[in-house]
């Protein structure tokens, strides 16, 4: 053997190649193999045999040609079989791939077979010989002609039989990178190229996960010929499926308490990690893939990339790192996310959309997903979450309102959008800050930055997350203490609202930080001391904080020393570090520096007031101190002399500037805080004393400082008895206009003395202990305080520049509830003779049930209240509770139809303002304390505290219709009486209230169904000629309806009614009567069509909502043929659902279009909603166009009657409605004889309104683009369509022959005689 190949390799070195022929002709078939076995395993002469053999083989012979096939046959195994060096197979391919141009076409077929069917057969385990398949393939694309079957096919077509024939077998899953790799090498044409493409992803799932990331490189590389889409359409669907598996077997092993993982997460995530840096080079070095990416994200909704996913979007944030892409990604991601919220609202808000659509999937989920996979080295994600994060809370947090106010944001759970999206980038920033650590100095950086920056935007967003990081990770931010420092710095510049809010943020840094406490009261102090009032009152603040949170443990029980800290989540022993002497050298240094507030304006001593009473409660160690500080405050403005009055010194309390009066110190609030300390302060000495007594002598001190000012406030409240208005300067002749400084001092007068009223009332109220004499005085004082009030009141209606709204009373919240209970609910038989005193006066019980109202109103918009515990959200929440009991029981036990006149106020009657109480506190309840309604509707309804305990498990759905049904009675009994009773304001009243409550009940329970029937009777049987109650009523019915079911064909009847009440726009037509709904009658039908043009408008939305996702679901890649077979003979239900509401729809707009309507914002809506139809109607036109031409579906006969049904009755009522309209019969309409002349003044201002309206212009260019586009359906779809359009008429100049001939003989007969009659009646309208 090895003298042949020696031979054989000589005879290439000689020149006669014939020789070499010769001398192969002598050899046979295996020893040739062998030869070519032996040199390769040896590696030295192979590369010199193969050459000499291919040398000796011409292709002009047959033999030749042979031969050559034989070394390919015999070189491709032997390469695959791993028994020759890396080095010795990479020269015979080489050698191989070169003389592939010389094989003839059978050959190159017979070899590409051999090896297509080395791959199904799995015998290509190295790949090392597919390098060859290549060259193979290229050549045989450029044969002619090749036998197949006994046939013959082009080199082309034989090509593609093979691949197809390839990518329909199974493939080893070793060799699908290879061969991936090795077909970039081959021309595909595009829908070869799909074939592959489609193999490679089908065989992502049989590959071991560690191979994904290569072969997801190799695919990248090869869509560089083509199905970019496609390609990453199939990466992203396969890493969906791996996280939506892992879901399943995380529930899986939670339900069976048995881990079951198939795939370790952390692997899974490194995985992805992977593939995501190796798609972001790829889009670096191919653009076209990057912009292919974008293209498909933007097309929300279609295919895999479309929807995002917790891989799509650390895709997408990855890529948002290569410059020229990062603006359009983050837009991408901001505008998928904001559609999401949206798409999810109007699902949730429209039950007949929730029928057809299937529930968005959860964007906000993905995205928190997202940052929490990214813990797994995905370093490339985490600066676009971070980045991600404050887009959405800088695009989508609260905005400005007028004059720089802020919109109060609520904590219900029904948050808009766009809030949804703010929220999301807070908790995706909040995450990110937790666990990764080298972004958590820039997020808290960002975020302090915006604090000190928007001054003139809301900041509260931000401030809600700084304080989510303190309680998350207290000790994380102190090593950043220094970033917070920087910003205490600025407190000075910054709004006293967000001072306030950053404040109480930081409160737990500065119980565990000794530096950061001493630097912000440095600051503090310096604040003090500035020159802007803004600074000064955010200093106190800041100190009023700090008393509240630094407490002096001393002589308490343990149940009051342990009161907790609601700004505070750490578990930190405070006093082990800082003991109670320090703390109360601490505190008393800061009352020192507050106490200079006293000098200072009004606003800042007001702030000083009102936070005193809280500090009290929390640090009731420092008592004697705040109370010594207040008696001290108050006696400069207190008379000492007992008989002198009044007994305020009212001259102090103001001061002048020039010709301008400013108050200069709240007496009210001062007296008010004064008061409240006091009170507090002596029941929590009472509870001390039960169970200790020691410090005598600090009892003794304090107990002097109560009895002086019991004194003081007994005096005064003596003495503020005996004082007429004319003692305090103020009588019915005073001056109070503002525009004068007399008049304004006046006005300070009044609301101060109203004030001190309403303190000393609270006080005399609260040391009453219901005894008859101290409720006497407690009426006396309120007799005072009304007479004030009224004259105020007076004043303040005269005088046009003056608000008459009046201010917010000094009542306390737990006062007022405790008054309602004693004059409304309590029977003792002991209080009876007192409470009879203040029974017996109808003022003072409208004026009880006035501030309940008004205190649960301002808790209701700002979630808090005046006084004492008013920020304490507990408390607050358990006098609501006890007012609405009040309220409730009050209204159910006395209606206002039973009331005496004589106890109404101003129309409004107590038993009125007890329900208007009920609806903003059930307003209130649901709004700031979602998850403790249960224990408010069981408060509510019970008489005593046992009860309340009783039905603490009660179910919230029975409950709420238990009150449902109880103001659906008194409904009922207001509708039952004669019209001239009914009181319309409490029927409104009542339909808020059951709006409110029924929006708590499901859709699908038994309760919801009882209260719309309920409803669509009242709205049946009710004729009262109220327009507000029928405004209520009907929009109760449309807001029940919406949730449900849609409520075209409520539109349809309603619309009936109303033409059928207003008339036709044809006088001589005579309409005929009919009636569904008794509340639609002639004083309340045209209110009514503003109201269903309002609901049109809404139906429009939803139609056009679903349309548009219709159009985004036909963009994707065309329906396989059974589905289009389908498609054909079954109409789409969501196309038949938009065809039917729209059919309704334009029956109800043509009742509606033939209404003698009503000029102005009538006419004006009913034109804009037929625009906005036929808008509409050409969106739809142009889904079926669209569908025509890419699947050639036929036209659904559904379809066809909803163009019949617009274009043989609509469009024709429109022209004719424009031509009323023009024409002046709007006017003529209304009127039962027609007027000889006409004003010539009207006449020109309407034409001009006529010349400038838009309205009628946009109207028949929407019905003209509609009939262009039926043109081009017809054309697509070969139906005429145009057959059921009739032309319009010229409009820019007509003749109305029966209007002339009308004018005509008008004017004869003028001529003859001016008494002429007609006779004859009117032509009785036929409805179809």
């Amino acid at each position: 053997m090895k003298a042949a190949i020696e031979k054989l390799v000589s005879l290439l070195r000689g020149e006669a190649s014939h020789e070499l022929q010769d001398y192969l002709s002598t050899l046979a078939d295996d020893k040739l193999t062998a030869m070519i076995t032996q040199s390769a395993l040896k590696g030295k002469s192979i590369g010199p045999v193969i050459k000499a053999i291919f040398k000796g083989s011409p292709i002009s012979t047959q033999v030749g040609m042979e031969r050559r096939l034989l070394v390919y046959k015999h070189c491709v195994p032997l390469c695959e079989s791993g028994d020759i060096s890396a080095e010795v197979v990479s020269d015979i391919i080489g050698l191989l791939m070169l003389e592939v141009p010389h094989l003839s076409g059978p050959s190159l077929a017979h070899l590409a077979s051999l090896i297509v069917d080395a791959i199904k057969g799995g015998n290509m385990n190295s790949g090392k010989s597919l390098e060859l398949f290549p060259t193979i393939l290229t050549a045989l694309s450029a044969a002619e002609t090749v036998a197949y079957n006994k046939g013959e096919l082009s080199g082309n077509e034989y090509k593609k039989q093979l691949i197809n024939s390839l990518c329909s077998s199974r493939w080893d899953p070793q060799c699908v990178i290879h061969l991936t790799s090795m077909f970039r090498d081959v021309p595909l044409a595009t829908e070869e190229l799909q074939f592959v493409v489609e193999k490679v992803l089908r065989m992502f799932p049989k590959l071991d996960l560690q191979e994904v990331p290569p072969l997801v490189y190799q695919l990248l590389l090869l869509s560089t010929k083509g199905c970019k889409k496609l390609v990453l359409e199939g990466i992203v669907r396969y890493f969906n499926e791996q996280d939506q598996h892992q879901e399943e077997e995380q529930r899986d092993s939670q339900s069976r308490d048995v881990e079951v993982q198939s795939i370790p997460q952390d692997q899974l995530r490194h995985v992805q990690g992977t593939t995501i840096l190796h798609t972001v080079f790829a889009v670096r070095l191919d653009h076209e893939l990057g912009r292919e990416l974008l293209k498909n994200i933007k097309q929300s909704g279609t295919g895999e990339l479309g929807q995002l996913c917790p891989f799509n979007v650390a895709l997408l944030l990855s890529v948002a790192r290569i410059q020229r892409y990062e603006e359009q990604a983050f837009a991408l991601l901001k505008a998928a996310i904001l559609k999401n919220f949206k798409d999810k609202q109007v699902q949730e808000g429209s039950g007949f959309v929730r029928e057809l659509v299937a529930p968005c999937p959860g964007v906000a989920q993905a995205v928190l997903d997202t940052v929490r996979n990214s813990v797994f080295g995905w370093d490339h994600v985490t600066q676009g979450l971070l980045q991600l994060g404050f887009i959405l809370m800088d695009s989508f947090g609260p905005k400005p309102g007028p004059f720089g106010k802020v919109a109060e944001a609520t904590a219900s759970a029904g948050q808009s959008p766009t809030q949804q999206a703010c929220r999301l980038g807070s908790r995706l920033l909040l995450e990110g800050f937790k666990m990764h650590e080298p972004i958590r100095s820039e997020i808290l950086e960002q975020v302090l930055n915006r604090l000190v920056t928007k001054t003139a935007a809301p900041v509260t967003h931000f401030i809600e997350l700084f304080a989510d990081i303190v309680v998350s990770a207290p000790v994380i931010l102190l090593d950043s203490s220094s970033k917070v420092m920087e910003t205490f710095d600025n407190l000075s510049y910054l709004p006293l609202n967000t001072v306030q809010g950053l404040l109480k943020a930081v409160q737990p840094l500065l119980r565990v930080s000794m530096n950061m406490k001493d630097a912000l009261i440095l600051v503090l102090r310096k604040a003090m001391f500035s020159s802007q009032l803004e600074a000064r009152k955010s200093a106190v603040a800041g100190f009023l904080l700090l008393l509240k949170n630094f407490k002096v443990l001393g002589n308490l029980s343990s149940s009051q020393a342990s009161q907790n800290i609601s700004s505070s989540q750490i578990q930190v022993d405070v006093h082990s570090r800082y003991n109670s002497a320090a703390n109360e050298t601490f505190c008393l240094e800061i009352l020192g520096s507050l106490r200079r507030c006293l000098s200072q304006q009004a606003d800042v001593r007001l702030m000083l007031y009102e936070g005193f009473h809280d500090v009290l409660r929390r640090n009731s160690q420092l008592a004697s101190s705040i109370m010594q500080t207040l008696l001290s405050q108050l006696q400069r403005y207190y008379e000492p002399e007992p008989d002198l009055l009044p007994p305020v010194k009212m001259e102090s309390c103001i001061t002048a500037q020039g010709d301008a009066v400013f108050l200069l110190e709240p007496l009210a609030h001062l007296l008010s805080c004064t008061t409240h300390c006091l009170l507090w302060h002596q029941e929590l000495q009472n509870q001390s004393r039960a169970d200790e007594d020691d410090d005598d002598e600090e009892e003794e001190e304090e107990g002097g400082l109560h009895e002086e000012l019991q004194a003081i406030l007994d005096s005064m409240t003596r003495r503020m008895i005996k004082s007429e208005l004319e003692d305090f300067e103020l009588d019915k002749s005073a001056d109070f206009s503002l525009s004068s400084s007399v008049g304004v001092k006046n006005s300070i007068y009044g609301l101060l003395v109203s004030g001190v009223y309403e303190v000393l009332m609270e006080y005399t109220f609260h040391c009453a202990n219901y005894s008859r004499s101290h409720l006497e005085e407690l009426l006396e004082l309120f007799n005072r305080y009304h007479r004030l009030s009224e004259m105020l009141k007076e004043k303040c209606s005269k005088g046009k520049s003056s608000s008459s709204k009046p201010g917010r009373s000094l009542l306390s919240l737990g006062c007022v509830g405790t008054l309602l209970k004693a004059l409304f609910r309590d029977s003792t038989l002991s209080r009876e003779d007192g409470l009879s005193v203040l029974r017996s006066s109808p003022e003072f019980l409208s004026y009880v049930v006035g501030i309940a109202l008004q205190k649960v109103q301002h808790l209701e918009e700002t979630g808090q209240t005046d006084g004492p515990d008013g920020q304490n959200a507990d408390k607050a929440f358990q006098h609501l509770c006890d007012i609405t009991s009040v309220l409730l029981w009050r209204y159910l036990h006395i209606s206002p139809a039973t009331e005496e006149s004589g106890k109404k106020e101003k129309g409004r009657s107590i038993s009125l303002l007890c329900l208007e109480g009920v609806l903003r506190s059930f307003r209130t309840a649901l709004q700031r304390y979602p998850t403790r309604l249960g224990h408010f509707l069981s408060a509510v309804g019970a008489a005593n505290e046992e009860d309340r305990q009783a039905e603490e498990n009660i179910n919230i759905t029975e409950k709420m219709d238990f009150y449902i049904r109880q103001f659906q009675r008194a409904l009922t009994t207001l509708l039952s009486g004669e019209e001239e009773d009914f009181n319309s304001k409490e029927a409104q009243v009542l339909l808020s209230l059951l709006s409110v409550l029924s929006q708590q009940l499901q859709p699908s329970s038994s309760q919801f169904e009882q209260m719309l029937t309920w409803i669509v009777k009242i709205c049946k049987e009710s004729s009262f000629e109220d327009t507000p109650f029928c405004r209520g009523l009907l929009s109760l019915l449309f807001s029940l309806h919406w949730v449900c079911k849609s409520p075209v064909t409520v539109l349809w009847e309603l619309s009936q009614d109303i033409h059928s009440q207003l008339g036709d726009v044809d006088q001589d037509v005579e309409v005929e009567k009919l009636s569904h709904f008794a509340v639609v009658n002639m004083k309340t039908a045209a209110p009514t069509a503003l109201l269903v043009l309002t609901q049109v408008e809404k139906v429009l939305d939803e139609v056009d909502w679903l349309i548009a996702r219709k159009r985004l679901d036909s963009c994707r890649d065309g329906e396989s043929s059974a589905e289009a077979a389908l498609s054909a003979r079954q109409q789409d239900p969501v196309e038949k659902a938009v065809t039917l509401q729209l059919g309704t729809l334009l029956t109800a707009l043509n009742e509606l279009v033939q209404t003698a309507l009503p000029p102005g914002s009538y006419t004006d809506t009913l034109l804009k909603e037929l625009t906005r139809t036929y808008s509409l109607l050409t969106t739809f036109t142009k889904y079926y166009i669209q569908l025509c031409s890419s699947q050639g579906r036929p036209l659904p006969s559904r379809f066809e009657k909803l163009v019949k049904l617009s274009g043989s009755h609509l469009t024709p009522q429109c022209y004719s409605l424009i031509t009323y309209i023009q024409s002046g019969e709007v006017e003529s309409s209304a009127k039962e004889k027609k007027t000889a002349k006409r004003d010539e003044a009207v006449a020109t201002v309407s034409a001009k309104v006529l010349r400038e309206t838009k309205a009628i212009p946009n109207l028949i260019f929407s019905i003209e683009q509609y009939e262009k586009f039926l043109i081009l359906l017809s054309k697509k779809s070969k139906v005429n369509l145009m057959q059921y359009m009739k032309l319009s008429t010229s409009r820019d100049f007509r003749i109305n022959a029966a209007v002339l001939e009308t004018a005509l003989q008008e004017s004869e007969e003028a001529t003859v005689s001016q008494d002429t009659e007609e006779s004859g009646e009117p032509q009785k309208k036929r409805r179809k």
